[in-house]
């Protein structure tokens, strides 16, 4: 019933004021106290799953975007970051929503969905599963060919309301993160919610292998070669693929031209709600 009712809905276009982003293999945590971000939101995901943890209690929410990559270790990640801003013992109880994947070739979203199930069954602690639409349940069919209904959810940290959402800005540093995952990245939690500061890096990488070869490739050859799901991609994904790829083409040693002295990227909230980057001597 709960994944019909958010199929139904239109995406609605989140504006960059009070949104924070979270990209593949990112996470970010806060609470409804948090003055400078009310929404958390991603989106792009074919085959990955969005997942939204939230205690009732304390109203801290974790949003995050999870391609398979190391599930188990990935839940256990998200709900120690929720119950660090939760007083378990007191009301309140954690509540898990799941939204994305189709009923791909590969079977990769089953897959997914399989483990994200069995990760949080591991867990201590009692997981209420509020929103299932995942894989079979988020899949539409179009001339034979399947694709998701939903790809992208904003939650609302405020009222806990969740719809599915587009975002026209998926800032700051969109290149440099989403490098950190094409050279292998772990799940990252980008957000210091107590500072109200989104921290990116420091991330280091070796040169990626090939990529002049990559970046000359025509469009369908990078579709079929670096997506999952080639058929049911965003209409988008190739040119971010090559951005990103241009951006590993132009920093091979991280260490020396975006993190010559080992700290992350800083940005915080400004007057208008959106993202500026911090002076790291301030802090």
């Amino acid at each position: 019933e709960r994944a019909k009712q958010l199929r139904s809905q239109p995406a609605q276009i989140v504006e960059p004021k009070g949104l924070l982003y979270v990209q593949q293999r990112e996470f970010a945590v806060t609470t409804p106290k948090d003055g400078s971000v009310s929404i958390l939101g991603s989106d792009d995901a074919t085959t990955c799953h969005i997942v939204v943890l939230r205690h009732t209690g304390s109203g801290a929410t974790c949003l995050t975007h999870c391609d398979g990559s190391d599930t188990e270790a990935e839940v256990s990640l998200i709900m120690s970051s929720v119950k660090s801003f939760s007083n378990t013992t007191g009301c309140g109880r954690l509540e898990v929503h799941l939204v994305g994947g189709f009923n791909d070739d590969r079977q990769l979203s089953q897959k997914l969905t399989n483990q994200l199930l069995r990760a949080f069954d591991l867990q201590p602690d009692d997981v209420h599963l509020v929103t299932f639409c995942v894989t079979e349940l988020n899949d539409r069919e179009e001339k034979d060919i399947h694709f998701p209904i939903i790809y992208g959810i904003a939650v609302n940290v405020k009222t806990a309301e969740i719809f599915p959402a587009t975002f026209p800005e998926k800032g700051p540093d969109e290149d440099l993160r989403s490098a950190h995952v094409l050279t292998g990245a772990t799940l990252t939690n980008i957000y210091d919610a107590k500072m109200e500061q989104l921290h990116i890096g420091p991330y280091f990488w070796r040169p990626f292998p090939h990529v002049d070869f990559w970046l000359e490739q025509d469009d369908e050859q990078i579709l079929q070669n670096l997506s999952t799901s080639p058929l049911a991609e965003p209409p988008h994904f190739v040119s971010h693929i090559r951005s990103t790829l241009t951006f590993l083409k132009e920093h091979p040693f991280p260490a020396h031209s975006l993190f010559p002295d080992r700290k992350p990227r800083i940005y915080k909230k400004n007057e208008e709600g959106l993202w500026e980057q911090v002076c790291s001597d301030k802090i």
